[in-house]
């Protein structure tokens, strides 16, 4: 029974890791695309200041340019991160999955240790139920 409760807490400590990892990497992904956001808005606010939009212009801002690398390389890495995701939230369903294997073992482990005392419990209530001569 002990081993049980423990290979039962042991499934939910490895789901909850998995649901971590899934949620962390949501999390990345959400700062990354915030991020690239803010330098959008910090580029146009540059290229109307300078008046250049041109990238390939002479003049254009060295502040722009450098902002533009940086949401580039931002965008790159929110899309290393998607197949990570995708991989970390087959691995916590995977997870849940025996979880749940586990837990319906425990279960119906203890149904059938629970169905002769419930029909032993039948048995008294008709007993004492029953009238005595």
């Amino acid at each position: 029974m002990k081993s049980r409760d423990t290979l039962i807490r042991l499934k939910r400590f490895q789901a909850e890791e998995k649901r971590r990892r899934v949620s962390q990497i949501e999390a990345m992904i959400a700062d990354f695309a915030r991020m690239a956001a803010d330098l959008d808005r910090e580029i146009a606010i540059e290229e109307q200041r300078s008046g250049v939009t041109d990238v390939n212009h002479f003049a254009y801002s060295t502040y722009a340019r450098a902002a533009r690398g940086r949401r580039d390389n931002l965008m790159q890495s929110t899309e290393d991160l998607r197949p990570q995701l995708t991989e970390a939230k087959a691995h916590h369903a995977e997870a849940l999955e025996e979880l749940a294997k586990v837990q319906n073992l425990d279960g119906r482990e203890k149904g059938e240790r629970m169905e002769p005392l419930r029909e032993r419990a039948d048995l008294d209530m008709i007993g004492l139920s029953a009238p005595r001569l």
